[in-house]
């Protein structure tokens, strides 16, 4: 066959260029890592070979020793690291290396800080990695033949970081991919045998395939040397290894390389299982989300190997999705090397596995939240809305999760998450049998609640809850240990055994005789309200609103209406404070005009105290106006 020698020139998209002048320009401090980058997709290569050759050993073409080879050479000013892995095709490499955007650039982009060394670091988490080649390199050459095609249908893409690459077709004999370095002036320290030895036992000690150099040994007493292959690497999966024998330092490197993140984790567990079944597993907890945290169809999920064959990245199937953000990787010795994702979802072997996995999860974090308050205090601020939608995904492991829970609460007045409920149910009052909460659009509005009012004079805690999905959260979480959850803006307030017989009989009487009063409201309101009716709740203001005890709350009916789904109409019950003097007033005044004007206006305030949206706000004005203008007169 004669080789299609067909070269075309094409051009990066707008992001890309912006991408490849970041490399080139800017990000300087920290330059050995592009080797850590290249290295780490060199090793993600073998792995896909190894999986797409279980099903087609005739892909290994008679080589089954994988391995990174790299090389220098000192007077070309050239770094050469190659790989004999699975290897790309033309359309390929088209589409991985000339479409970068494809990888999250413009997410990168947004997350920049002006820190070059962060900025630095960024680059393999967005999946953009393979371009840290020209922090250091002014032309970068690669030439790659993927595994099963003939040798006359291998690739050369080359690119100088401009607008530009180039992509032709050349003959390459051996499968897996070249990528060639021609390194500038400034950066010649990467040709150098013991820099480079030194780069690859910093970053890439843990890489389970060998990475090879050449080094020169004497022969004899002669001044002739022969050239020798030095493997630089361990060159063992590191979750095979005793927990013993792995250094801390490897497994924050490990966890770097397996997700591309450049912070080190909070906490890890390494784990080998031996029983009815039998698998090791290494789970991470980052300190930092992923970009694409709160896209709940994004890839996920842990590396699976067979028997320390890699099988497939992102398998959800081991943990439930309100774990989405754990790292990690997990080796089972039951399953079959031909699994696919299809089988995993019905092998009864999972369900264990992920139940396993799912309590060790929640064990490292329980402990880390008693032992290390500051790191659990960082998993918080990240984390903490994923893991509130743990309790209506996780039945079985609701309590556990409960205790992970953190709230702002009255105890501190605070926007800070820091309060558990076992620290809430430890300081309760006594004869207090609920633990109380309000939810809100923002913590001010919670915070300034008037349903806070008589939670206040009394001493009573409230949690304060204004998170999108909290209210969706309580409505999973009934209970906690053995005190039931009520929201103190729903329904009728019975504080219980907190109120005394002598305020209950107070308040009945009271109730009865303002009910001219109620009636006279409510028939000026009209279809606005469902009810109106006399309150202890409020100390200070004059009237609020008050939410069905089995309507939908108003945050939760805001988020529902804002993903434009239909929810059930509801009206709201406008409380009265009988103390109050605008509602003395309000009792007093025969004017009917007047009185229905006072009654709207109160009603409009009460719910701008919800945060709620006026339906009128121009009527709201207008009655106000012409209330204060009598007053003036």
């Amino acid at each position: 066959m004669t080789v299609d020698a067909r070269k075309e020139t094409r051009g990066f998209q707008t992001e890309a260029k912006q991408l490849l002048h970041l490399m080139i320009h800017s990000l300087y401090s920290n330059k050995e890592i592009f080797l850590r980058e290249l290295v780490s997709n060199a090793s993600d290569a073998a792995d896909k070979l190894r999986f797409e050759a279980v099903s087609n050993s005739d892909l290994y073409e008679g080589d089954a020793d994988l391995k990174i080879r790299i090389s220098f050479d000192k007077e070309a000013k050239t770094l050469t690291i190659s790989d004999n892995g699975i290897g790309m095709s033309r359309e390929e490499v088209i589409e991985n290396l000339g479409t970068i955007a494809k990888s999250g650039t413009a997410q990168f982009m947004q997350k920049l800080t002006g820190d070059q060394k962060k900025d630095s670091q960024l680059i393999g988490q967005f999946g953009v990695g393979f371009y840290s080649a020209f922090i250091v390199a002014d032309r970068v050459v690669v030439t790659t033949r993927r595994a099963g095609l003939p040798a006359d249908q291998a690739v050369r893409w080359e690119c100088t970081g401009e607008a530009e690459f180039t992509v032709e077709s050349v003959e390459k004999a051996e499968r897996g991919m070249t990528v060639e370095l021609h390194l500038k002036d400034d950066a010649l320290e990467f040709a150098d045998h013991w820099r480079l030895r030194s780069i690859i036992k910093k970053y890439s000690d843990h890489i389970a395939i060998p990475v090879v150099m050449q080094k020169q040994t004497p022969v004899g007493d002669t001044e002739k040397v022969e050239l020798e292959d030095e493997v630089i690497n361990t060159a063992t999966a590191l979750w095979t290894r005793s927990r013993s024998d792995v250094t801390d330092e490897e497994y924050k490197e490990f966890y770097k390389h397996i997700s591309h993140d450049y912070a080190e984790p909070l906490s890890w567990s390494h784990n080998r299982v031996e029983g009815n079944l039998d698998y090791t597993s290494l789970l991470y907890i980052p300190a930092q989300a992923p970009f694409d945290l709160y896209n709940r169809d994004a890839s996920r999920g842990l590396k699976l190997y067979v028997q320390r064959t890699f099988i497939m990245d992102d398998a959800e199937q081991f943990l439930p999705l309100y774990l989405r953000f754990i790292k990690g990787v997990v080796d089972s010795n039951d399953l079959s090397l031909n699994v696919s994702r299809e089988i995993l979802q019905k092998d009864p072997n999972i369900d264990a596995m992920r139940s396993a996995l799912t309590k060790r999860v929640l064990d490292m974090l329980s402990k880390m939240a008693k032992s290390e308050p500051e790191n659990y205090t960082t998993f918080w601020k990240e984390f903490g809305q994923v893991i509130k939608e743990g309790p209506a995904e996780d039945f079985s492991n609701r309590e556990k999760i409960a205790k992970l829970l953190r709230f702002a609460s009255t105890h501190t007045d605070t926007a800070e998450q820091n309060q558990s409920l076992e620290d809430y149910v430890a300081r309760m009052k006594d004869g207090q049998e609920k633990i109380y909460y309000i939810a809100a659009e923002n913590f001010n509005t919670a915070k300034s609640s008037p349903h806070l009012e008589v939670f206040r004079k009394k001493g009573i805690e409230v949690l304060l809850l204004s998170d999108r999905v909290d209210e969706w959260l309580m409505s999973h979480l009934q209970e906690f240990e053995g005190k039931n959850f009520q929201d103190v803006g729903k329904g009728e307030l019975d504080l219980g055994k907190l109120d005394s017989d002598e305020e209950k009989q107070a308040q009945e009487k009271v109730a009865e005789q303002l009910k001219p009063l109620l009636e006279r409201v409510k028939s000026a309101l009209g279809e606005n309200v469902s009810d109106v009716r006399i309150t202890h709740r409020l100390t200070d203001s004059p009237a609020c609103v008050v939410v069905g005890q089995f309507d939908l709350g108003a945050q939760m009916r805001r988020i529902l209406e804002a993903a434009g789904q239909k929810v059930p109409e509801s009206k709201p019950i406008f409380e009265l404070n009988p103390e109050h003097p605008l509602v003395k007033k309000l009792e007093a005044e025969a004017n009917d005009s007047r009185f229905s004007d006072l009654t709207h206006v109160l009603f409009d305030q009460a719910n701008l105290a919800e945060g709620a949206q006026l339906q009128d706000p121009a009527a709201y004005v207008q009655r106000l106006n012409k209330l204060l203008l009598e007053l003036s007169h």
